[in-house]
């Protein structure tokens, strides 16, 4: 099931389409009759675990392998049989592909040079590209002598001098310490934004997705689950998948009887018009989303399990009795919050509108 919630595209022009795209590997189904439309100038992040099909998605964008069945279409015109160098698409690989024996200036010029462009056009394109990615004087280095992040900006500049109809990358930062992730994460976003160039950009990292992207496509075993903004797909999951992959959650059985929802010992009025049917609920609801008290006036009673703490945030691991049964719920809380120590015996507060439902699901 695709779901694509309350998005309004970043433009109105869609500038790369993919037409129920095939791909199999032997008996291995590895893409199964994806559609997708990417609009002109956004940046659209495909997501999900290692084997889901998205980097082997963006080499059947970029030419580098043929789609079973299907079609890729940039700017209205049939692509799909043209070699990757003659797609108008620039591309940054995981590892970058620089060339090692060459200089800075001759590994962004590169594109130029088989383009047949002037010594004077490929200075003054060089210089602009270098300038871009905030290195000018770099011309003469060497790949070695440049850091990982530097190194990123280099294959950035490279991708982005020839002047594409748009951006390719493929988990251009996985190979970056946390820090210089997030840096680069930043500069890739100015730059995109600047440039006003159509990208997409492939990540198994949700926290690079969300931070970075207009639209997430999350992919899971070769389907897209579902397509929507960060903020639709961190609080309106369509699947099970999407809210498990997506940020942590807890999962709640309830039950639904005679317009009311019956969680953890609470009961619920539903709201007029909810879609929700009588029988088995499963519940699922973000841990920051619940909140702790040392009351004893909530109907939800625990006793915290363990205590973590994040920096910004603790995070409690709170045993709740539910009936016969013992549930372990994860809470998150400001490090603002008074600290409660393990052991303690807490209230916790879930307002209706904090769940999130997948009916019919055990």
């Amino acid at each position: 099931m695709v779901s694509e919630v309350n998005h309004q595209p970043y433009s109105g022009i869609i500038d790369l389409e993919l037409k129920n795209i095939c791909k199999s590997f032997g008996s291995l189904t590895v893409l199964a009759d994806l559609s997708l439309n990417v609009y002109k100038g956004e940046l659209c992040c495909l997501l999900g675990p290692s084997g889901c099909g998205k980097t082997t998605l963006l080499k059947i964008i970029n030419g580098l392998l043929e789609p079973d069945s299907g079609a890729v279409l940039l700017a209205e015109k049939d692509i799909t049989a043209l070699p990757c160098q003659r797609r108008d698409l620039g591309m940054v690989f995981q590892n970058y592909a620089l060339f090692p024996h060459m200089s800075v200036f001759d590994n962004v010029a590169y594109g130029l040079r088989r383009r047949r462009w002037s010594k004077d056009q490929i200075r003054s394109k060089v210089d602009g590209a270098l300038a871009l990615v905030r290195l000018p004087g770099y011309e003469k280095r060497r790949i070695h002598e440049l850091s990982g992040g530097q190194q990123q900006r280099v294959a950035l500049a490279r991708a982005l001098v020839i002047e594409p109809q748009a951006l390719l990358l493929d988990e251009p930062l996985s190979n970056l310490d946390a820090k210089l992730r997030a840096d680069m994460r930043d500069e890739i976003r100015r730059i995109q934004s600047q440039l006003g160039i159509t990208t997409v950009y492939v990540t198994h990292d949700q926290e690079e997705a969300m931070s970075i992207a207009d639209r997430i496509v999350v992919m899971n075993d070769g389907n897209i689950e579902q397509i929507g903004t960060p903020e639709d797909i961190y609080d309106n999951p369509a699947t099970k998948f999407v809210a498990t992959f997506v940020g942590s959650i807890n999962f709640i059985p309830g039950e639904v009887t005679d317009g009311e929802l019956r969680l953890l010992g609470c009961t619920y009025r539903i709201p007029a018009g909810s879609d929700l049917t009588p029988g088995k609920v499963l519940c699922a609801i973000r841990p920051e989303r619940i909140r702790l008290n040392a009351g004893d006036n909530t109907v939800i009673r625990g006793k915290v399990k363990e205590s973590e703490y994040l920096g910004s945030i603790v995070r409690y691991l709170v045993v709740v009795n539910d009936g016969d049964t013992s549930r372990e719920l994860t809470v998150q809380v400001p490090v603002s919050q008074k600290p409660i120590g393990v052991g303690e015996n807490v209230g916790l507060e879930i307002g209706y509108d904090d769940i999130h439902f997948f009916p019919g699901e055990p």
